[in-house]
């Protein structure tokens, strides 16, 4: 006789049913169980938590004469998880047509939660409550937008509107430039005004390292004056160097662009104004001096127009670092331009190279990579920019002459240095 037929006769249960009850329990769940073995659920419950002595009464109010039998170990339960709006929507559209049952099995899913979404979706319809398939609601969408567009103004508050716009692309999170400036002006926000001037010429560079452009940016740190040279390349506007002094010195301006040579190669060209410090109106500058024996050309602009792009970097450097925060010193104000400069090449996207790219991107030759992620809706995380990115050096041997020595460099590190 089967235990199942057994147990039916009468409620009085042996050690060894007991037993093969609690096992069952272990095996198939304890509803399960119940239901297979024809066994009342709180009795089997009490089994199954029982440690030690014997159960004063089963389910029918009658007395147990046995020992309960110590519980066999359940197995590991499944970590619960949470799951999407479009993923509830999915499985009980394939529930509705091929049943509960079959849709747990192939979505590994519990039938009591398909049940309770129907239930869910039932009650939404007749207005009691909200849809498991359905999002959030606009309100709370907005809000999360609000906040992003305002967290990244707030981390940044030289930035517009359309360059806030950019940065959250760069994130995966689109918004528009209309929507992002009305959020910004309702939390105080006024765009400055700015006289903007045709340009009937443009050159662009051909490639990272064909020209850098070098200019002085004159800055008062409470007291004392500040003049910061900044080397750019015109291809990326990557910014390849930069230097601080009290005065417009040949010495600071030799030692920023040969510091640049060794981190980022030599450039063909350079491109700057008459200043003092490039440039000599009697005889020949240290500095010419220095690109004559580099092999480098040398371009001295008449007019400012001709370094414009220098020219629109320090207007931005002015708006976003020097105007936006405040200084105790002139220490202070070296490092904390060095960390924005960094942000720069390596975070702030760039309108003259798309919009979406920063200058990094351009000058390491990573703008095809960037932008498949982009278009795929993956955000630009921390790993993915900070790459080892002397792995993407376009020089990576060369052999140099300096003060008449030579030197060999592999991979922007200096090997060896033959004397004379």
């Amino acid at each position: 006789m089967s235990l199942k037929r057994r147990m039916a006769r009468r409620r009085k249960y042996s050690d060894d049913e007991k037993r093969e009850a609690v096992e069952s329990a272990g095996e198939v769940g304890l509803c399960a169980a119940a239901r297979e073995l024809g066994i009342p659920k709180s009795t089997l419950h009490k089994w199954v938590n029982a440690d030690d002595g014997n159960e004063d009464s089963n389910s029918e109010g009658e007395t147990a004469t046995t020992e309960a039998p110590r519980p066999a170990p359940t197995p590991p339960r499944k970590p619960a998880r949470r799951y999407t709006p479009s993923e509830k929507s999915e499985y009980l559209e394939y529930a509705a047509e091929h049943g509960v049952t079959a849709a747990a099995e192939k979505f590994d899913v519990s039938r009591f939660s398909i049940y309770d979404w129907q239930r869910k979706v039932r009650l939404a319809a007749e207005g009691k409550g909200s849809s498991p398939t359905s999002g959030p609601a606009p309100q709370e969408v907005e809000a999360q937008r609000d906040k992003e567009i305002l967290d990244e103004w707030h981390r940044h508050p030289g930035l517009g509107p359309s360059q806030i716009r950019n940065q959250l692309r760069r994130k995966s999170v689109k918004v528009s430039v209309h929507t992002v400036r009305r959020v910004m002006e309702e939390a105080g926000y006024r765009p400055p005004k700015v006289k903007s001037q045709p340009h009937d010429e443009r050159f662009e560079s051909v490639r990272p390292n064909h020209m850098w452009h070098l200019d002085f940016l004159h800055r008062h740190i409470h007291r004392a004056s500040t003049f910061n040279l900044i080397l750019l390349d015109d291809r990326s506007r990557y910014s390849v160097g930069y230097g601080v002094d009290d005065a417009e010195r040949a010495d600071m301006v030799i030692e920023t662009f040969e510091e640049a040579v060794r981190h980022h190669g030599r450039p063909e060209m350079v491109l700057h104004d008459k200043g003092s410090a490039f440039w000599s109106w009697r005889g020949i500058s240290r500095f010419t001096r220095l690109l004559t024996e580099l092999g480098i050309d040398q371009i001295a602009a008449e007019h400012k127009e001709l370094n414009g792009k220098l020219e629109v970097f320090n207007a931005n450097l002015q708006k976003e670092f020097f105007d936006a925060y405040r200084f105790f010193d002139v220490a202070e104000m070296r490092r904390r331009l060095g960390a924005h400069l960094h942000w720069y090449n390596h975070r702030r996207t760039n309108h003259a190279l798309g919009g979406l790219l920063v200058p990094a991107d351009i000058y390491f030759g990573r703008q095809d990579e960037v932008l498949a992620r982009i278009e795929a809706g993956a955000a630009i995380d921390a790993p993915f920019d900070s790459l080892d990115l002397r792995e993407r050096m376009f020089e990576l041997f060369k052999v140099i002459s300096c003060n008449g020595s030579a030197e060999v460099w592999l991979m922007g590190q200096k090997l060896l240095e033959l004397h004379r």
